[in-house]
Order: structure tokens, then sequence, then C-alpha cells
């Protein structure tokens, strides 16, 4: 590590910083200013909106636009380098292009490990204690529409139900079937099974049982009964974000549980997963464009490569999310749409690397 390597890790992290200081202060300015009827309104404390939204909204946000973060630090500082003729000093030392990209590199290191660990584990647990503040002052309270509920709760056991009451916590027209080896072991039937919470089961109401013997069948009828049916009332509440409250640990334990219910967004979940690696792993193309595009001294100076280096990073934003419908319908690989962004955009930034000024 030579002056000049910290010299430039020093501008990196130091304008990755500022950026980042300056536009989530802007966004929490203009998030305030949206909310703000809803916090008088449902009567939020005002420490509650420091202390358990903006401190925990501050550094999703913060890591949600990470990469452009790098994108723009880079740009910025990079630019004005080459524009005081610096870049042509450290090149006219004999220091190569490639040897001067180094700090760089590891500037995109530590910023794409610590990025890493944010998405994984500590941002998750920030994000419970802000989404169970915005359920509570911000949003309405949820209200399951979930009709003709089928799921497999376990190996060889499906539960169907045709509606939830998210307020009384009853299960209407419920029906139990438990397989072995494809066949039919036993059925149960209910009028409905409410949840106990105290006893933490569902009491099944007029109910009864048809147990398929090898000679003929066995019926049991009965008034009440209980039961766990690997399930609780919150399974039917979650929002969608709510797997924005899971570390990667967690994450993985519930989508094999989806899987394991036959659920339906299974493509959503991988994305999401897939996305807490290739997200980070972004800041090291972004930098490899940032710096071959604003490495030239031009005559439109910092904005001119601000604008474009602007322009390329939406659009790689916007690809990505292209990108990503095709797995959620199931055209395309969660994997595969995920990381297809940065493999082309790797190729344009080996591109622009070549054509950069050594």
């Amino acid at each position: 590590m030579k002056i000049l390597d910290w010299y430039i890790i020093r501008k990196f992290i130091g304008t990755y910083i500022y950026a980042i200081i300056l536009i989530v202060g802007i966004a929490v300015i203009f998030d305030f200013s949206e909310k703000i009827d809803d916090f008088m309104e449902k009567g939020a404390p005002f420490n509650e909106i420091i202390f358990r939204y903006y401190l925990n909204f501050i550094p999703y946000f913060a890591n949600l636009f990470s990469s452009l973060f790098v994108f723009i630090a880079v740009i910025f500082f990079t630019s004005n380098m080459a524009y005081n003729t610096e870049i042509i000093a450290i090149l006219s030392s004999g220091v190569s292009f490639l040897r001067m990209m180094v700090p760089y590199f590891i500037s995109a290191t530590i910023i794409a490990i610590f990025s890493l660990v944010l998405t994984n584990f500590i941002i998750p647990p920030a994000n419970a204690v802000r989404i169970d503040f915005e359920n509570k002052y911000v949003k309405k309270a949820y209200v399951s529409s979930e009709r003709n509920i089928h799921r497999q709760v376990r190996p060889g056991i499906f539960v169907y139900m045709r509606s939830f009451n998210s307020y009384s916590n009853i299960a209407y027209n419920l029906s139990i079937e438990h397989f072995d080896n494809n066949r039919l072991k036993s059925k149960l039937i209910a009028d409905y099974a409410q949840w106990d919470s105290t006893k933490q089961t569902w009491t099944i109401k007029n109910y009864y049982i048809r147990d398929y013997l090898e000679r003929g069948e066995k019926i049991t009828r009965g008034q009440s009964i209980d039961s766990t049916l690997y399930l609780t009332p919150a399974d039917f509440k979650r929002r969608s974000n709510v797997i924005e409250t899971m570390n990667l640990f967690q994450l993985n334990d519930f989508i094999d549980e989806q899987r394991l219910q036959g659920a339906d967004n299974i493509e959503a979940l991988l994305i999401e997963k897939h996305s807490r690696f290739a997200n980070p792993f972004s800041a090291f193309i972004l930098t490899l464009i940032g710096v071959s595009l604003s490495s030239r001294k031009v005559r439109g100076g910092i904005g001119l490569h601000i604008g474009f280096g602007l322009a390329l990073s939406f659009s790689y934003i916007l690809f990505m999310r292209f990108s990503t419908i095709f797995a959620v319908s199931g055209h395309l690989s969660p994997f595969i749409a995920v990381w297809i962004p940065n493999i082309i955009f790797a190729a344009i930034a080996l591109g622009l690397y070549r054509l950069a000024p050594k």
C-alpha cells in the first residue's frame, strides 16, 4: 500500500459516505413530509418516529441504493481528479492503469462486504422494527383476502379451507387429508376451526374423520377437537414485505417451508435471496465502469461524466427490474434473472476499460 493507494481509498470511501448522507437526508425529508399526516392522525410518539422508524429507515434506504452511491462516488471524485490532471500525472509517473485500479477495487471490496453483512444479518431485524411501526401508524390493518386456501403443511398432509377471517382467527369449511405413499389414509372435514391463543392450537368444531382401512373405512364424529394444523394465524397475515425482515438463514428456512406448502411465490423468494448477493457484487462492476468513463479529461467536465454515468446506472437498475419480471412469471430462472444484468454490464465494463486512456 502506497500513498497513492491511501489517497484514492480515502477519496472513494469519503465521497461514498458523503453521497449517502446527502441523498438519505433528502429522502428522510421527503418521507417525513409525506407521512406527517399519518403520524399526527394516529398519534405516533416522537421518540418512536425517530428511534423505531427513521433510525431503521436510514440503513435500509442507504443499502437499497448502495450500488448507485458507489457509482456516483467513483464518477464524482475520479472526474475531479481527471479535471485537475491528477490522472495524467499518475499515469505519466509510470503507474499503469491496472495498478491504479487496485485501490478502487479494495474500496469496492470493503463496501461490498459491508453491504453483504448489512443485507443478510443487520438490516432484516431493523426492517422488522420499521415495518411494525408502519403497520401500526402508517398503513391500514391487514385483512386476509385469501379464499380456497390449499397448503401442504407436512409431507403427505394437506390442509384446505374455504376462507380465513383474520379478525376472529376462524378458518371455515376445513379439510385435512393425510396421504401415505400417494394413498389417502384419512380425511377430516369440519365446519370451522378457531385459533386458541392460550393453548396455541386450533379448536376444530363439528367434525368427522374418515379413516380408510385395508377393508372398508371407519368414521368418527365429534363436536370439538384440538389440533396444531402446523399453521398459525400469522401464516395468513403476512404481508409481501415480510421477507425483508428475515436474515439469510431464516429466508432459507422460509423458502423450504413455502416449497413444502406448495406456495406460488417461490420465484419471488428466490429473487430476494439471490439479489442479496448480486447487488453487493455490482459494486465491482460499477466501479470499473465509473473509473473507465471518468478517468479521461473531456470538454464537458465533471457534469458530462456524472450525467452519462447516471444514465448508465439507471439503465442497469431498470434492466435488473425488467429481468426479474420474467423470473416471477416463470419464464426465467430466478438465479439467471438476478445475475444476468451483472454479466451483461460486466461485459460493458470490460469494453469501457479497454477504451480508457492508459
